[in-house]
């Protein structure tokens, strides 16, 4: 049984990854730890894969996954997540801004403290102020949506996982960055955050830009929706439609009762199309039988969806 999976997802870091392989080895040693380091390329455009099949020739715990295309982070993620065999799961970028000399606390921690899941937290930075401040922000809402109120840093690339964890969960689009909130509603409740280094990059430039910001909102959203009303949509679609319908039928019926209360006291009312009430109660009837069918739609897809009834079994006896 090996002790550490380190899967580190990659796009044009062949300057770092020697280097990385490198310090992490001399860890895994230096603690005599059983290994595998999973390599994973996510479509790059440089040398990197030539330098991955030459730590592999050196080093049989070294293995490579590469991609035909970019397919981004979260892909290259739950692949390394699948292939991996390791007791403790750990996951790092490979740009050498993560500390491998933070391994064996996330380790111990995982072994020795049962826990599910420990989340790096960058608590000093070497970003520019236009990445920290949005990250602030986006941190400060994932712990209002998720419930998770004791993570500061949930994108930081550098965590660890018992393995149960990563073979129960899915990550795909750009959810890498809400791997917590996802183990979270997978049932996994064990979730601690540990300081760590944050180190300056020294080779080649960052990937990501302002669009992240937007996707990661985005994504938030669907985590929070599809996690609480994934098998139970019209739970959401219901109320809603339910109460735009109720207003906008209400409104109808204020319309009619005081226009045959004017025609009794021989006031001309006004028409009832003339008023835009009207057009407001119509709308709302509308929207409220469209919420209505969104969630018998969204029932009928989740009653026939292949994992209707796959849950999360902790143990048996």
């Amino acid at each position: 049984m090996i002790d550490i999976s380190v899967i580190i997802p990659l796009f044009n870091e062949d300057e770092s990854l020697p280097e990385l392989h490198d310090w992490i080895v001399r860890v895994m040693d230096e603690h005599r730890y059983s290994y595998e380091i999973i390599l994973v390329d996510d479509g790059s455009k440089d040398r990197s894969w030539e330098v991955i099949k030459s730590l592999n020739a050196k080093n049989p715990h070294v293995k490579g996954i590469k991609f035909r295309r970019n397919y981004g982070k979260s892909a290259a993620l739950n692949v390394g997540f699948h292939e991996c065999s390791g007791e403790v799961v750990i996951t790092m970028d490979a740009d050498l801004q993560d500390s491998p000399d933070e391994i064996p606390v996330l380790y111990k921690r995982i072994k020795e403290e049962g826990l599910d899941l420990v989340s790096g937290w960058k608590k000093k930075r070497y970003d520019p102020i236009s990445k920290t401040i949005p990250s602030k922000f986006f941190n400060w809402a994932t712990r209002k949506v998720s419930g998770i109120n004791n993570l500061h840093d949930f994108n930081c690339g550098l965590k660890s996982y018992r393995k149960e964890v990563v073979k129960s969960i899915e990550v795909y689009g750009e959810m890498h960055r809400y791997i917590p909130v996802i183990a979270r509603w997978a049932g996994f409740s064990k979730i601690e955050e540990q300081v760590v280094q944050h180190r300056a990059r020294k080779y080649g430039t960052t990937k990501f830009g302002w669009e992240r910001f937007v996707n990661g909102f985005l994504d938030l959203l669907s985590i929070y929706f599809v996690g609480k009303f994934g098998k139970r949509p019209m739970h959401f679609f219901g109320p809603l439609g339910s109460l735009m319908f109720l207003i906008g039928s209400i409104i109808t019926l204020w319309l009619i009762v005081e226009k045959l209360v004017l025609l009794y006291v021989g006031d001309v009312p006004r028409e009832i199309v003339d008023q835009p009430l009207f057009y407001l109660s119509l709308v709302m009837i509308i929207l409220g039988v469209q919420f209505f069918l969104a969630g018998f739609l969204g029932e009928m897809m989740a009653r026939n969806a292949h994992d209707r009834n796959h849950y999360q079994i902790e143990t048996k006896l």
